[in-house]
């Protein structure tokens, strides 16, 4: 028990900054924001955001979902990274290696249906602030917990380590999303992802929106041919929309495909002949 009071502790240390850098954030965002969204919009877009962090905070905690991080470590043993001793060397590893693995997570959210149905709650925002970083499906979460947790096994790394990752992530998650612009941004985002390129990845169009996948490092788009340098016209969804939390938890189960198919049901008028 000692021990796991003591690994947690850096964890409890670098959530309270995550948390402290989200607040400031928000205030920097008011008082200078890169881009001006009607009072309604951000105003249904902070509450609708918090409220969806908190519901989907205790249904995993209902379910004990970070839990799973520790059974998979029970299996971590043979992993790629379990010979190496536990030292910044293999810390290094095992973040460039996970940032990795959650840029192809969010890749395959976007390409496979299934996960794409969960995964657009995220990119339902019609404003782009940091809050936006809270706008996850329940089951998309959970979902990426068990892909994180394969990672545990397969890497061979301990799940403290991974956890203390997924708070520096969020932290970039915040930050990325946030409604803000300053100096040396475009210098600055050749090297990590920065709010001037997660908003291309935010754009209502598909062409534009299905790019820039990047949590923290800008080098896996850049590899992968996935960067775009936009300004995008529109912030969300093209055709769904979400103004509150239950129709955000309901968006899920309703796709653009769906939506199409019920478009085309509906009689169109004819043309008046000239």
């Amino acid at each position: 028990m000692q021990n796991d009071t003591i690994n947690m502790l850096p964890i409890q240390v670098l959530f309270g900054f995550s948390i402290l850098a989200f607040i400031a954030l928000v205030v920097m965002e008011k008082l200078k924001p890169y881009r001006r969204f009607t009072n309604k919009i951000d105003k249904a877009s902070f509450v609708t955001n918090t409220t969806t962090f908190l519901f989907n905070n205790i249904i995993l905690t209902i379910l004990r979902a970070t839990s799973l991080f520790f059974v998979a470590q029970q299996f971590s043993s043979h992993g790629l990274l379990s010979g190496l001793g536990n030292n910044p060397i293999k810390w290094l590893f095992a973040f460039l290696l996970y940032d990795l693995a959650i840029y192809a997570w969010h890749v395959t959210s976007h390409k496979y249906e299934f996960l794409w149905r969960f995964h657009k709650v995220h990119h339902s925002d019609k404003s782009f602030n940091a809050s936006t970083g809270f706008r996850f499906h329940v089951i998309d979460l959970f979902l990426e917990i068990l892909y994180k947790c394969a990672f545990v096994v397969i890497i061979g790394v301990d799940a403290y380590l991974v956890l203390a990752m997924e708070v520096i992530q969020s932290f970039f998650i915040f930050f990325h999303h946030s409604n803000i612009s300053f100096d040396d941004e475009k210098r600055l985002s050749q090297y990590i992802i920065t709010p001037h390129l997660h908003r291309t990845h935010h754009s209502t169009l598909r062409s534009e929106h299905d790019s820039n996948y990047g949590i923290v490092l800008a080098f896996w788009d850049k590899l992968f041919g996935t960067r775009k340098e936009l300004v995008p016209e529109k912030i969300g969804l093209d055709i769904l929309e979400a103004e509150n939390f239950v129709q955000l938890f309901f968006l899920a189960f309703i796709t653009e495909r769906h939506i199409r198919k019920l478009l085309q049901m509906i009689p169109r008028g004819k043309k008046a002949s000239g």
